[in-house]
């Protein structure tokens, strides 16, 4: 990059566009299965990843949960470098240093896996790069991330950047459009999704381009809930209304979002808070909607976390 677009917040740099936004990550030798794709963020300071795989289809074998998101990453602020960096904790560290023990098993059934980067109350977040060039350079960090440690894409979720704090500016309708176009640029072969709250919720287009032509998908934020995330540019196939936690959200109610999922037309269901708890008879009714398919656990795969 130009060295006067080398600082987080000069605002001079050309806008590029991005190649295309699908999802070529290499199939898996798993049986395939017909429905919206379920989705699991697991709090991995608390909870072990593995868990995610321990939920299959009866008929098909097929696993029940499609992606298993590391919840959380860090987007902090380096105040000598001036530029945000990305920060992962000792628990996060520990999942992706140990790739083979943690993600590559659930890769082989057929589970992406995928970072997903938060804020820290530090001000910086995916909401207020003012240029190309500190967007370029965050998605580069994300970039090799990704690459270092096999991972099968990033989730956006804007939530506690705490956008002020050293003296950084607020979200502006640019910010992540450049970042998803220069991720994209970058991963043209991943998984990109949004976690539909902050900027993300307000600023989904900019210069006439919008989160459709970058991200694969977005759902919505607040569990418990059935609301369609308003994100430009992308289809109902892309889009998750039904949010749940497992922990709190009943199943009856799982099951009423996972029928409403189908009927309505969207491609993907929402769930969070995975636990070592077997969550089999929660999922049943479930995955009856959402599959026509029952869901086994063999007894004693879910497996404890011991924390860093």
């Amino acid at each position: 990059m130009a060295a006067a677009c080398a600082t987080l917040f000069y605002t001079a740099c050309t806008k590029q566009d991005a190649p295309s936004n699908a999802d070529q990550t290499s199939p898996r030798a798993v049986t395939a299965k017909s429905g919206p794709i379920s989705v699991m963020y697991v709090e991995v300071n608390n909870n072990n990843l593995l868990n995610v795989g321990c939920y299959s289809l009866k008929k098909s074998g097929a696993p029940f949960f499609d992606y298993a998101i590391i919840f959380a990453a860090n987007i902090n602020y380096d105040a000598t470098a001036h530029k945000a960096v990305l920060y992962n904790n000792p628990n996060v560290t520990k999942v992706l240093t140990n790739k083979a023990t943690y993600i590559q098993p659930l890769q082989a059934k057929g589970i992406k896996v995928t970072l997903s980067i938060l804020g820290n109350h530090q001000g910086a977040g995916i909401g207020n790069f003012t240029s190309r060039a500190a967007a370029a350079d965050f998605a580069q960090q994300l970039a090799d991330a990704v690459n270092t440690y096999g991972l099968d894409g990033i989730d956006f979720d804007d939530e506690y950047a705490d956008y002020g704090n050293n003296g950084l500016p607020q979200p502006n309708d640019s910010s992540l459009i450049l970042l998803l176009s220069e991720l994209r640029s970058r991963l043209p072969g991943k998984t990109i999704s949004i976690y539909n709250i902050g900027v993300a919720a307000s600023y989904g287009s900019y210069g006439g381009h919008t989160i459709g032509e970058y991200a694969n998908y977005a759902w919505n934020p607040y569990y418990g809930s059935y609301s369609v995330p308003a994100t430009p540019g992308l289809t109902k196939a892309q889009k998750g209304p039904a949010a749940v936690d497992v922990t709190s959200t009943s199943s009856s109610t799982s099951t009423s979002f996972a029928q409403r999922t189908v009927s309505d037309g969207y491609g993907v269901m929402l769930f969070y808070n995975l636990t070592q708890t077997s969550i089999a008879s929660y999922l049943q009714g479930t995955s009856k909607a959402l599959y026509n398919d029952s869901v086994v656990a063999p007894a004693g795969c879910s497996q404890p976390w011991t924390s860093q």
